[in-house]
């Protein structure tokens, strides 16, 4: 079974990158871009801006898909998760909510140094963000 997610590759001023440290399975204590399943009769840019919300307390504006992964999850599960360049609108403080235990603006260096969920790096990499 596939599941539709989506990510918000968000950056800020200083060109750091926003992550979230899972507090949840799958990944749990792991650190990733925010994001989650797409809800039924959702789009994309709108679960992008739910999860973005609900994960760390920024209102974004969603620009273009970055580029999209497959994940294997549990009981055969595969997460096919479509990740997008997001911009906060505002100022806002980050604060970590619903399924992140923590949210932080990293540098690359800082997100090299800190556990990561499998192939975040590659993939950030292979689309020029690294």
């Amino acid at each position: 079974m596939r599941v539709r997610c989506v990510g918000g590759i968000v950056h800020d001023q200083a060109g750091r990158l926003l992550v979230v440290r899972r507090g949840t399975p799958p990944g749990e204590g792991l650190w990733t871009i925010p994001g989650g399943r797409v809800e039924p009769g959702e789009s994309d840019a709108a679960a992008v801006a739910r999860e973005l919300k609900e994960e760390t307390g920024l209102d974004v504006s969603v620009g273009t898909l970055v580029g999209t992964v497959d994940r294997p999850g549990p009981g055969g599960v595969t997460y096919e998760i479509h990740d997008y360049a997001a911009t906060p609108a505002a100022a806002t403080p980050l604060r970590a909510g619903d399924d992140a235990a923590d949210a932080r603006w990293v540098t690359p260096a800082e997100l090299h140094s800190l556990p990561t969920v499998p192939g975040l790096l590659d993939a950030l990499r292979s689309w020029g963000l690294l």
